[in-house]
């Protein structure tokens, strides 16, 4: 019941404000502007607005880093054609900006930039990747043990994929290459422990055959469960230190490891 309800609310969120694309796969150019002195959203805003069409309605503009640092993030969503010198004209034209609205000592520290075409290409292989994942994790437990026990294990997956957006979804993380990277990683972890917890299963089925199916798969969850809660928690601790220490470039990534990290055991449990 308690997965029904985020994955339905996750729904809906990514129904009515979707989940923001990372530069990666969206297309446009990310700028990273440090300054001596902070400075606010609003004021790289109206540097900006004049220099972009439409008032610069289109632009992402946040807080980067810590605020010892003094770094916003500025994201143009379309760079226009995808070869020479054009590529990169809105960092130009985004560092001119800032440097005529007199902020203080405006330096561009980093940028990324990716064209559209490149972005729907790497959008493609991002899906084809995890499908394969899955339909991989399938015929492998189908051919270790059987294939209800493959079944069982996609649905899991499943399971953490929904989840895993869901909670992406509520709290705004862009779905960038690291995000899928993390997506991938969380569900070869769920399903190494799905794995163990069917051995154990499997092993107690031969040793226990007097016994019903509820108490072999009762008595298999219960044996494998101190395991489980001690990897877990130490993946879940390494998550954490990235998340809290990793700098602003890994937040999605420790984010998505996170949420599988938690979901992950629990559905392979269930």
């Amino acid at each position: 019941a308690l997965s029904w309800v985020i994955i339905i609310a996750g729904a809906v969120t990514f129904w009515t404000k979707g989940i923001p694309l990372g530069v990666e796969f969206a297309g446009g150019t990310v700028v990273i502007a440090q300054f001596d002195q902070p400075v606010s959203i609003q004021q790289v805003r109206g540097a900006l607005d004049r220099s972009f069409p439409g008032g610069g309605q289109n632009l992402v503009v946040q807080e980067y880093g810590t605020p010892a640092q003094h770094q916003v993030m500025v994201r143009v969503p379309t760079v226009g054609t995808e070869s020479g010198a054009e590529l990169g004209s809105a960092r130009n034209i985004v560092e001119e900006a800032l440097k005529a609205a007199n902020l203080p000592s405006p330096t561009i520290v980093g940028t990324e930039i990716v064209g559209a075409t490149v972005g729907r290409d790497l959008t493609t292989k991002g899906i084809s990747a995890t499908v394969l994942s899955l339909i991989g994790i399938l015929a492998y437990l189908a051919f270790r043990f059987q294939f209800s026990f493959g079944v069982g294990a996609v649905v899991a997956t499943i399971h953490d994929l929904l989840i895993t957006l869901a909670f992406l979804a509520f709290f705004r993380y862009d779905m960038s290459l690291n995000v899928i990277a993390a997506v991938l990683t969380m569900t070869g972890f769920s399903t190494n422990d799905t794995i163990v917890i069917f051995d154990r299963i499997r092993e107690n089925l031969r040793s226990m055959r007097r016994d019903s199916l509820d108490d072999v798969i009762n008595i298999s969850i219960n044996q494998t469960l101190g395991r489980t809660i001690i990897t877990s928690g130490l993946v879940l601790l390494t998550a954490l230190a990235l998340f809290f220490f990793g700098g602003e470039v890994l937040h999605g990534f420790a984010f998505t490891m996170v949420v599988g990290i938690i979901t992950g055991p629990y559905s392979s449990v269930f």
